[in-house]
């Protein structure tokens, strides 16, 4: 068994209707998904199957989700061993120790084009820096600024398909995945 972690852009479903992670978890299950877990109520979702194709386990999440919630959703799946790599991976450490609600990466289907992540740079306030770590875009936003324009610049027509999370949940789902897979280890 391999674990994965699966990410869902945007889960608003509409007025007076949201994504309650219990029918997220019970949506997995009846795709035979094992052990689905969930981390916070943004669409964060953890569980077991057999070794697959990536892009196959992502049509078939979306295709559940649409069926089950009536919306289409971009949902955009890592292996565990990806996740742990691109947690260790930040670019930006030291921010994230200080204030990790303002680091955040946009994990990528693909990878962004470098183009496009060198331009982000001229959307960027002074105090807000950005990276690319195998194609997908880390940001340290604006303290100072609550709406930064580095936010829409990084939109899916520039950069491709991807969402963000900040470090808080970055970690916290590193940790997640990584409890598993030294469990499976040791056994």
């Amino acid at each position: 068994m391999q674990t994965y972690v699966a990410l869902l852009y945007s889960i608003i479903l509409g007025e007076g209707r949201r994504v309650v992670m219990s029918d997220l978890k019970t949506m997995a299950e009846g795709l035979g998904l094992k052990n689905p877990r969930t981390l916070v109520a943004t669409g964060n979702l953890v569980f077991e199957a057999r070794a697959a194709d990536i892009t196959r386990l992502e049509q078939r999440l979306e295709t559940a989700f649409e069926k089950t919630f009536g919306r289409h959703v971009v949902i955009i799946v890592r292996t565990a061993e990806d996740w742990l790599k691109l947690a260790a991976g930040n670019p930006f450490p030291t921010e994230s120790a200080e204030t990790g609600d303002q680091v955040a990466v946009r994990v990528m289907r693909k990878p962004a084009p470098m183009d496009g992540v060198a331009a982000l740079q001229a959307y960027a306030a002074e105090d807000e820096k950005v990276a690319s770590v195998d194609g997908d875009i880390w940001v340290v936003f604006s303290r100072e600024r609550p709406s930064s324009r580095l936010l829409a610049a990084m939109n899916h027509k520039r950069m491709g398909i991807g969402t963000a999370r900040n470090w808080n949940t970055v970690r916290r789902l590193a940790e997640m995945v990584g409890r598993i897979s030294s469990r499976a280890v040791g056994q």
